[in-house]
């Protein structure tokens, strides 16, 4: 472990203090983690004016993939679209973790959210995880017109693993020629299995929200089998030679997570292959600060930077409502 590392930000330091400690990651820990109760989602959505409805679409190989779709009640024809990707190491969480994010997006654009609940690792392993995700958005862009979505104002989002995925899916419908995706939104994403950066060396053998243990095992339980020259670049979107031909890109990160240097990376390859992104470094951020502590001042700072990018992207008026 590198002792010198950028420390924490003094106004998260307590709310961090109080979590509960995250568990050695085994069977036994991932068991609990998809246990831990969250908000139902009824809760997230009281208050909203929002219509929700579910239903499955078939992956790759025929399984049914649950999707979560969340209509503005008083949407107009041809809203945005936000599809949104769940983080959880992709070992747990499901389509709602987090949903409150995306759903702030619905009410400020008008945008219709649609979440994924992909299969997990170490159950599934290999391009699986992406592969869902890619179908799943594949029947939203065919299906655009009866859902009420401009097909060319798709946004793929996601958070941590989700973020990963997120550029997974980006990078595959790039190379498949669809769907057609507007911009991409990497928050804190997970991209590198290598675990090979200065920052992930630097948030090693320490109490954390995810540090590079807890990174090896996600990424082992992911990979399965698929080590070495067989991991797909559609997995660890770190690995793609060619970042040309990407939607414009927005990545965001904390200085003081294991993420960090892989997400600079990324955006920096972005711009070498010539195509647009936004990058947001947040000092003293830690993994996830924002999404776990967003009334923290740093915090509530990356989450306006994220609106105000996909305001840009999605609805070039200066009033995000009109």
């Amino acid at each position: 472990m590198n002792s010198l590392r950028p420390g924490i930000d003094p106004e998260l330091l307590a709310p961090l203090a109080e979590l509960p400690p995250m568990p050695p990651l085994g069977p036994e820990a991932i068991e609990q983690l998809r246990h831990f109760p969250q908000p139902p989602i009824e809760t997230q959505l009281e208050g909203r004016a929002v219509e929700r409805r579910d239903v499955t679409v078939p992956a790759g190989d025929g399984t049914q993939i649950p999707l979560s779709i969340f209509s503005p009640t008083d949407r107009a024809a041809g809203a945005p679209c936000v599809y949104w990707i769940h983080g959880g190491g992709m070992m747990w969480g499901d389509r709602f973790s987090n949903i409150d994010i995306p759903l702030e997006w619905l009410g400020l654009f008008g945008a219709v959210v649609i979440s994924v609940d992909y299969r997990l690792a170490p159950e599934a392993t290999g391009t699986t995880l992406v592969d869902d995700c890619y179908h799943g958005l594949l029947w939203v862009a065919e299906n655009a017109a009866d859902l009420g979505i401009d097909a060319t104002r798709i946004v793929v989002a996601g958070a941590s693993a989700g973020g990963g995925l997120a550029a997974g899916v980006t990078l595959m419908a790039r190379d498949r020629g669809a769907p057609a995706i507007a911009a991409q939104l990497l928050s804190c994403p997970m991209l590198d299995h290598r675990n090979s950066t200065t920052s992930s060396r630097q948030y090693s053998r320490l109490d954390g929200v995810w540090t590079r243990e807890m990174n090896e095992f996600g990424w082992r339980s992911v990979l399965g089998e698929h080590t070495g020259e067989n991991v797909s670049a559609y997995v660890s979107p770190a690995l793609a030679d060619d970042l040309s031909g990407l939607p414009t890109t927005y990545i965001d990160a904390g200085t003081a997570e294991v993420f960090r240097d892989e997400d600079v990376t990324y955006a920096t390859r972005i711009w070498a292959a010539g195509g647009q992104a936004e990058l947001h470094l947040w000092a003293g951020g830690f993994h996830g600060f924002a999404a776990l502590f967003p009334h923290i001042r740093v915090s509530a700072a990356a989450r306006r930077a994220q609106t105000d990018w996909l305001a840009r992207v999605l609805n070039p008026s200066p009033d995000p409502k009109s």
